[in-house]
């Protein structure tokens, strides 16, 4: 008798468990195995299961990114001084931008676009430099060489005077500096070499360019900057501060322009001067350099009150003591009467202010501090003004 057949369809249906693809990969593991496997693994933790998180109000959380965060505050330290000269021409490249903004908004209102405002002043300064540079190039080049060729006999002259002799004879200040002009290897010892002047005409000619360029990309961008940083501020006082912005623009605006008036004094003094004491063949290259040398704060006048009083000596002792008496004189009366008032009238800002600000800026960061000291007290003074004194007057 046959057993009775049986269907495969009625067999019960065995479930199976599926098959984990990561127990086929882990094998068991042998001994002496690189390699540790997870004992039961399953597809939310395939590679185990994760501990507690570290606290983080343990010791070791808090040195570690203490330290992490000193080693980055380093880290950009060092990187900011490497690029410091690169961000000093960047700085120097917007505020003169800033500043000549003004005469870009003059031609706008005129009529004129803004690229074509633009392309004016560029070709403006470059016309103005070209005239400065072949002008003062073959005189300044002249006169100097002539001084050191009759500086000997220029102190010679000075020995003849008692008092001078008397404290020649006690210091040796004049017997060194003679010694030191006789010397054939003097322009090389002062100067450096040839080859070190060079590349320092190089190095000045190559950022006066980068300087120049990036001003002009400045001025032409500069509503489309502008809005870009008024954009990071919260949408209810945008407004606030695209006011406050805008005037303190204005206000370094007018600071440049005073400073234009301040140097445009300073020529026009230094020209009628050397006409009187009869420089008059050297007295326009002369006022032009003066002019231009005053724009640079603290060391730019300096500079040309004393090429000028070298120019002087090169003619004349009397007409070079005399210069340097007349510029004792008229530095004094710029650098705490003049210069502060046209900058209070320009910026609104007192004079005591003016001074204190542009000694410090110029102790703290050189020509660059003295040059940004005045329109950042200026706007330091407005948000006082406006900002915390309001608030207070509130509270």
């Amino acid at each position: 008798m046959n057993p009775p057949s049986t269907d495969a369809s009625d067999e019960p249906e065995v479930v199976r468990a599926p098959k984990n693809p990561v127990a086929k990969l882990r094998p068991r593991a042998r001994r002496g195995s690189l390699f540790e496997y997870v004992h039961d693994p399953d597809d939310e933790n395939r590679y185990g299961r994760p501990g507690p998180p570290l606290s983080r109000t343990s010791a070791f959380y808090r040195g570690f990114w203490a330290a992490i965060g000193v080693l980055v505050a380093v880290a950009l330290v060092m990187a900011f001084q490497s690029a410091l000269d690169a961000v000093t021409l960047v700085l120097i490249s917007a505020f003169l931008a800033v500043g000549l903004n003004p005469i870009v908004e003059m031609l706008i209102q005129r009529g004129w676009r803004r690229g074509w405002a633009v392309l004016a002043i560029a070709l403006l300064l470059i016309s103005v430099a070209t005239v400065v540079v072949v002008v003062l190039v073959g005189v300044l080049r002249n006169q100097i060489l002539s001084f050191v060729d009759d500086a000997p006999h220029l102190l010679a002259d000075l020995r003849k005077h008692k008092t001078i002799a008397h404290l020649d004879q006690k210091y040796h200040i004049i017997s060194s500096l003679q010694t030191k002009l006789e010397d054939p290897n003097f322009a090389e010892k002062t100067f450096g070499g040839v080859f070190n002047v060079g590349l320092s005409v190089f190095k000045a000619v190559g950022e006066t360019v980068v300087v120049f360029v990036l001003t002009l990309y400045f001025l032409s961008a500069l509503p489309q900057l502008k809005r870009g940083i008024y954009s990071l501020a919260p949408a209810s006082r945008r407004e606030r501060v695209g006011q406050l912005g805008d005037e303190i623009l204005r206000r370094v605006g007018r600071y440049v322009i005073g400073a234009f008036l301040v140097a445009l004094l300073a020529g026009t003094v230094s020209a009628i001067f050397l006409l009187i004491v009869g420089l008059g063949e050297y007295a326009l290259p002369l006022a032009v350099m003066v002019a231009l040398l005053d724009l640079v704060p603290l060391v730019g006048s300096l500079l040309g009150a004393a090429i000028v009083s070298i120019v002087g000596l090169a003619n004349s002792l009397p007409i070079g003591i005399a210069c340097i008496i007349f510029y004792l004189i008229y530095e004094t009366l710029e650098g705490y009467v003049i210069y502060p008032r046209v900058m209070r009238s320009s910026v609104d800002v007192p004079e005591y202010v003016t001074i204190v600000a542009v000694l410090v800026g110029g102790s703290v960061a050189g020509v660059l501090g003295a040059l940004l000291a005045l329109p950042l007290a200026a706007a330091g003074l407005l948000l006082v003004r406006e900002v915390w004194v309001r608030r207070q007057n509130v509270a």
